[in-house]
């Protein structure tokens, strides 16, 4: 079979044994499931239902806490293998991407490890407020890449500034039309826009306001 993606129903801690998902369809014994970067297999004595007992941290894959609504994405073992699916593949000479998701009133992010990009999924569809922390020295060239999951004014305050640039420059507010995402890189302990090509037309659905 190929891969299918649900999401989580309830929250769930590292020692968890069982999870929740939202629709259960293709779910079956000896399936592979990935919850953010953490691998998990649906036990042997599945039959059915939206409850499902899990092995946890296969493949290498360390247990983790996961917030509800996280992403699930289920499958085959050699469904994950194939380069098609494009999951767990990276290039050798490129920098690891971890996939974190956040859902709350206020959060503060997580720095990646050293040499690792991070992509933070915004879960709620109201309006929370998240601060970034200055990057530390040595995560130069990191990456961070944040995505809505949902339509919600969020408000990410970057801690001393974009660029440094203090608190003229320190607040985005997601747009609450469509979802949306944005993406700085870490250069010299200050997080930088990666600003694209302008674009022409109506934009109010992809645009970020800065303040």
């Amino acid at each position: 079979m190929a891969l299918a993606t649900t999401t989580l129903s309830a929250a769930i801690t590292a020692s968890q044994k069982t999870l929740v998902v939202a629709s259960a369809t293709s779910v079956a014994a000896g399936r592979l499931l990935l919850v953010d970067q953490e691998m998990m297999q649906v036990t042997q004595d599945y039959v059915s239902g939206t409850t499902v007992g899990v092995l946890r941290g296969r493949g290498g894959t360390v247990a983790a806490a996961h917030v509800i609504t996280a992403t699930v994405i289920h499958g085959a073992a050699v469904d994950f293998q194939d380069a098609g699916a494009q999951t767990f593949t990276t290039q050798p000479t490129q920098r690891p991407w971890i996939t974190v998701s956040y859902t709350g009133a206020a959060n503060t992010f997580v720095l990646p490890t050293r040499g690792e990009n991070v992509h933070v999924i915004l879960n709620s569809t109201t309006a929370d407020t998240f601060t970034i922390p200055v990057p530390t020295a040595d995560m130069n060239g990191t990456r961070l890449l944040i995505s809505s999951n949902g339509v919600a004014a969020h408000i990410l305050t970057f801690t001393g500034g974009l660029s440094g640039a203090g608190t003229d420059y320190d607040l985005i507010t997601v747009n609450s039309t469509a979802p949306a995402s944005f993406e700085f890189v870490a250069v010299n302990s200050l997080w930088q826009s990666i600003c694209g090509a302008a674009i022409s037309g109506t934009t109010t659905n992809i645009a970020g306001a800065i303040a």
